[in-house]
């Protein structure tokens, strides 16, 4: 059985996607950025944790976790903290281009794998009437770096270059192979 330490109706819908069997779990873990941790380290660190604290709970099976970070100038722009927060974070990102990092942890009696996905994502030059206007619909508000791709802000967002799956918050090549190295049973669709 695969677990998915996460609540992330995003990553619930992505895992629907690609037709693997799972369920959720509940786990939490300390997602501060470490002093002088660089971006890659953090979500690989943090996606591995959740990994593990979801295999502390089920230690039969696969837990799968993962965490996205936005990247701007190599500074990690997490969940606002308020609408003043996001606004800021919002025209930070404006006409610019910013990396957005995924990493996805399985972890099993027998295996802790770990892979990262970066890719590029440029946005438009935005307005402040258009980034209050945003702001207002409370979609940023637990959004890393202020947006979900998925929604509203991808009217924002001039060009991809990478995984839009990765960008939403689990890449699914890269899970699929972490899946394929734990179990391929758990591609099953795969095998018919």
């Amino acid at each position: 059985m695969l677990y998915l330490a996460s609540q992330s109706p995003r990553r619930r819908e992505l895992l629907d996607q690609i037709q693997v069997a799972y369920q959720t779990l509940k786990v939490d873990t300390d997602e501060s950025v470490h002093a002088g941790e660089s971006p890659e380290t953090y979500v690989q660190r943090v996606a591995l944790q959740k990994a593990q604290a979801g295999f502390a709970l089920q230690p039969q099976d696969c837990v799968l976790g993962a965490d996205t970070a936005v990247i701007y100038q190599q500074q990690i722009l997490g969940k606002p903290t308020d609408k003043i927060d996001a606004q800021r974070m919002l025209q930070t990102l404006s006409g610019k281009t910013h990396q957005v990092m995924t990493a996805v942890a399985i972890v099993s009696k027998s295996h802790q794998l770990c892979q990262l996905n970066t890719s590029q994502v440029t946005f438009r030059t935005l307005t402040q009437a258009e980034i209050q206007a945003y702001v207002a619909t409370q979609e940023p508000m637990d959004k890393a770096g202020s947006y979900a791709v998925q929604g509203l802000a991808s009217i924002f967002i001039e060009r991809i270059e990478g995984s839009y799956s990765g960008v939403m918050g689990l890449p699914l090549y890269e899970t699929a192979q972490l899946l394929q190295q734990i179990d391929a049973s758990l591609l099953q669709w795969l095998n018919d």
